[in-house]
């Protein structure tokens, strides 16, 4: 599992919330539900995503934009427009002033808004939890992030926008695989784009031996790593291996390992609350669970049962 992928395996586990919005101007949304990530397409018409302290950013049909949170932002016709609803943690959904919301009202299967037609639908996915993989990525977005329909032609808003409002069996898996391709190829595209400040790891997939040598550390943690050993598996030489990932990655390969481990072992204790940390331990690659513990405590500044209990 890459950061990439791990993006996905925790939120889908608690489920990401998918939404179309059918709007008439004026409309104003500001979002405070604290999710690590959203992402918001333009099916018809064209909206504002304004960061709080950032600049607005207009999007146009067929645009996508990614907001990172926990940071509230505001979705509107127009950035000056008065807030209509608060949308909270929970996708609760209240007036400014903290009233029951009858302004917007649900119109359809996973569809809200003034009604059923309007000139202004967008789609929005909001994944509700990130682990210590995952922050890897976000820690590398801004705030928000926009591709453009003309620079990144992409069919998957339209399939979004025809598969969202059909209510059959199997539908939420079929949308939730469409949700996550949408966001893992937005990502990618961003991170592609000349001058982006794509995580170094990101970028050090480019190179064959040390994107190599990162698969093998990210795909099979436990096992008993050297960097003799790794390098034999990629086919350099131990100095040759070094040399070429800290300067790709940044650290060591045996630094990098331990602080993926660590960030692996997080997620696990948040995602399986009945495992025990000695099984954690093995799984991550530590022999027992006293020196997974005392590791994950230099790491985290709290012991496995601390963290899992938070």
């Amino acid at each position: 599992m890459d950061p990439l992928a791990a993006l996905l395996d925790g939120p889908r586990a608690h489920g990401a919330f998918l939404l179309r919005s059918v709007l008439t101007p004026p409309w104003s949304l500001r979002i405070e539900d604290r999710a690590p990530l959203t992402v918001v397409s333009v099916v018809h018409g064209e909206g504002w995503i304004v960061p709080d302290g950032g600049e607005g950013v207009l999007l146009g049909e067929g645009d996508v934009a990614i907001a990172r949170g926990p940071d509230p932002y505001l979705v509107a016709d127009h950035p000056e427009t008065p807030p209509q609803a608060l949308i909270l943690p929970g996708q609760e959904c209240r007036t400014p002033d903290g009233g029951h919301l009858s302004e917007l009202a649900g119109t359809g299967v996973r569809t809200w808004g003034h009604g059923t037609d309007g000139p202004v639908v967008l789609l929005t996915g909001t994944y509700g939890m990130a682990g210590e993989l995952s922050g890897r990525l976000l820690a590398a977005l801004p705030p928000v992030l926009v591709l453009r329909a003309a620079d990144w032609p992409t069919p998957l808003v339209g399939l979004l926008a025809t598969e969202i409002g059909k209510d059959v069996p199997g539908q939420e898996a079929v949308l939730d695989r469409l949700l996550d391709l949408l966001l893992i190829a937005a990502l990618r595209a961003w991170f592609d784009r000349p001058g982006t400040s794509a995580p170094a790891w990101y970028r050090a997939h480019e190179d064959p031996v040390v994107g190599q040598a990162l698969r093998l550390l990210q795909h099979q943690p436990a096992e008993p790593w050297t960097v003799a050993k790794l390098a034999a598996d990629v086919g350099v030489s131990r100095a040759a291996l070094a040399r070429r990932f800290a300067a790709a990655v940044g650290e060591t390969p045996m630094a990098y390992l331990t602080g993926w481990r660590l960030a692996l072992a997080a997620d696990l204790l948040r995602q399986h609350p009945d495992a025990t940390i000695a099984s954690i331990a093995h799984r991550v690659g530590y022999g027992s669970a006293f020196a997974l513990s005392a590791a994950f405590k230099r790491e985290f500044g709290m012991s496995p049962q601390h963290y899992r209990s938070r």
